[in-house]
């Protein structure tokens, strides 16, 4: 196992991880786990931690546009729902045994805007509370009359344009469903960019970010810096103070235990070269 990252100490102090996966999810490997999560989070000397799984689809109700769009949903083979009733048992026990953490529940809801009917059904039953964190994200695109996965466009078009073709669906997801508070992971085709098209720029598309942030800001929402991803450039985050952003969310999308606050320094000093601070205290988003 990859070796923990250190506590904190002087005037370094690890924001929460607010994107953490657990054996809840869909896509876990076998190692993922909820009390295992906890203690990475401990030993990196976080205070705290949002475990955000999966909710997806791939039956839509009423309500649903990707229904009225007539796409075939269909884009993993093993996806499923997520158990509630055993996600948040697991939770409380981990509230019990890790209590120096600040354990927050959540949802990583992907394509929000084309389930929005069904999404909102299975937060409404976390009611009255509902979810600490809800992120909202694009895993998948409408592409020749079905969801596709974004690991599967680039077999079907040119790299800039899974790019530009991503960013523009992004934008409507942004524009189509108010259920999420942060968005994660802004370019996540960003992570498959091939090598044989050369280093990615994010200046080449950033007509398409700049529309993105400027909808996400509107909104008043939360843009995530996720350490899985390549990282964010400074630049970047700049754009989104320009666009009138005004926090930020830190999120390593662990899916492994080990992963829990990787690469959170870097991030942190990637945020704050970009104009943003520690927030109200050590649980809050970053913010101008």
């Amino acid at each position: 196992m990859p070796p923990a990252q250190q506590p904190a100490s002087g005037s370094w102090s690890p924001p929460v991880d607010n994107h953490v996966h657990t054996q809840w999810s869909w896509d876990a490997p076998r190692e993922a786990s909820m009390a295992r999560s906890c203690e990475q989070a401990v030993a990196a000397g976080l205070p705290g931690l949002a475990f955000t799984d999966h909710l997806d689809f791939t039956t839509w109700t009423d309500g649903d546009q990707i229904g009225a769009l007539n796409l075939d949903p269909h884009r993993y083979s093993r996806m499923h729902l997520i158990d509630l009733d055993g996600y948040y048992a697991t939770l409380q026990e981990c509230r019990q045994r890790y209590p120096e953490l600040r354990i927050l529940s959540g949802i990583e809801i992907g394509e929000a805007h084309l389930w929005g009917a069904s999404a909102a059904a299975t937060v409404a039953r976390t009611a009255p509370a509902g979810p600490d964190r809800i992120l909202g994200s694009l895993h998948a695109i409408p592409c020749h009359g079905r969801l596709t996965a974004a690991d599967d466009l680039y077999r079907l078009m040119p790299p800039d344009e899974v790019m530009h073709s991503y960013l523009a669906e992004l934008l409507r997801l942004v524009e189509g469903s108010d259920l999420f508070q942060v968005l994660a992971h802004i370019d996540f085709p960003r992570r498959m960019w091939p090598w044989s098209a050369g280093p990615y720029s994010e200046q080449a598309f950033e007509a398409e970010y700049r529309a993105v942030l400027r909808a996400l800001a509107a909104g008043d929402r939360v843009l995530e810096v996720n350490t899985k991803s390549p990282l964010l450039s400074a630049e970047l985050v700049g754009w989104w103070r320009e666009a009138g952003g005004k926090a930020v969310s830190f999120g390593s999308d662990a899916h492994q235990p080990w992963r829990v606050g990787d690469k959170f320094k870097l991030a942190v000093d990637m945020v704050e070269a970009a104009g943003f601070r520690a927030g109200r205290d050590r649980f809050d988003f970053w913010r101008r």
